[in-house]
């Protein structure tokens, strides 16, 4: 896969750290991640209001934080329900802070980033099975945090688009409502066979998403009560996506996860659902992480500002 000059200048530079998380404790490589996506993130973007809430779910809590953009009206206002990524295993409310200030600030929207229990602390489905905890409470408590249920979105990246696309299928099978899914290079298929996607073979040496990295997350975020033929862990093993909400789908083309984000937009479209499809040849898994270094992950965001505008009503 040939990178863009721009992306090429990054991947070099990852290439020369010479940093492997294999070489980490899990302790340091959660903070590696978190000071690497500080650096590549730029200047965190000012805004109104920052609130950090906990969610209280069934025998445990999540936190949350509340980004609310200068200039936006007091009240009840669109929502976007954020979850990070990280493979499960890494990210926080820290680590995507400056993302979740671009997309608020953008969109002109609320944003609540919602945080999830980790691997392997706790293996896969339990992120997901917090994710659709958190949406519920949010939606049945929408009032609290000043959120129009009925105009709610739900988005995020990698391991997050993973857990937004859970989210969506959960919304519709409980009847809750959701105006927008945006899935950021998700994963959506854990079976051992998903090795077997090109992508995998031909991206496997391209950082910051290596073959080895993946590796890494999947001893990690799976054990043996993970069932990967669970739609919680394969949302794109699920009986049928029709009746999701309108999707926008980003996919980068040097990313071991293409295939399946590609994949899952396809199949989005052929069960009906209102799909935009955003690829973006010759850059990296994690790009949208990357607005200090990358023109593209600009462009990214305001295609995701503008779904946002479209779908929750937002002037502009």
């Amino acid at each position: 896969m040939s990178l863009t000059p721009e992306v090429a200048g990054v991947v070099a530079r990852m290439r020369e750290a010479k940093i492997s998380f294999a070489d980490l404790s899990l302790a340091e490589a959660r903070q590696f991640y978190i000071d690497t996506l500080a650096a590549s993130g730029g200047e965190p973007v000012p805004m109104g209001e920052i609130v950090a809430h906990e969610l209280p779910l069934e025998g445990r809590s999540v936190a949350a934080r509340r980004y609310r953009p200068e200039g936006l009206a007091a009240g009840a206002a669109p929502t976007l329900v954020y979850f990070h990524g990280g493979g499960w295993v890494l990210g926080d409310l820290e680590s995507h802070d400056r993302i979740c200030r671009q997309l608020a600030q953008r969109a002109g929207c609320q944003l609540v980033a919602v945080d999830y229990r980790l691997a392997p602390e706790h293996c896969l489905p339990a992120a997901s099975d917090d994710a659709i905890a958190a949406y519920g409470y949010l939606v049945e408590n929408a009032a609290a945090f000043d959120i129009d249920p009925q105009r709610l979105a739900v988005g995020g990246d990698s391991a997050g688009g993973h857990l937004s696309a859970v989210v969506a299928l959960a919304a519709r099978d409980a009847g809750w409502p959701l105006a927008l899914q945006v899935l950021v290079y998700p994963a959506t298929d854990l079976r051992e066979a998903a090795g077997q996607y090109p992508s995998k073979g031909r991206n496997a040496n391209v950082p910051p998403l290596t073959a080895e990295l993946m590796a890494w997350f999947g001893h990690r975020s799976v054990d043996a009560n993970t069932d990967p033929l669970d739609w919680r862990v394969s949302p794109i093993l699920a009986q049928t996506l029709e009746g999701t909400a309108p999707a926008l789908v980003i996919t980068a083309g040097a990313d071991v996860l293409m295939d399946e984000g590609v994949l899952y937009a396809a199949r989005l479209a052929d069960d009906d659902v209102e799909v935009d499809h955003a690829h973006y040849p010759g850059v990296i898994h994690g790009f949208i992480e990357m607005p200090a270094w990358l023109a593209a992950t600009g462009n990214a965001m305001d295609r995701i500002a503008t779904a946002l505008r479209t779908h929750l009503g937002l002037a502009g």
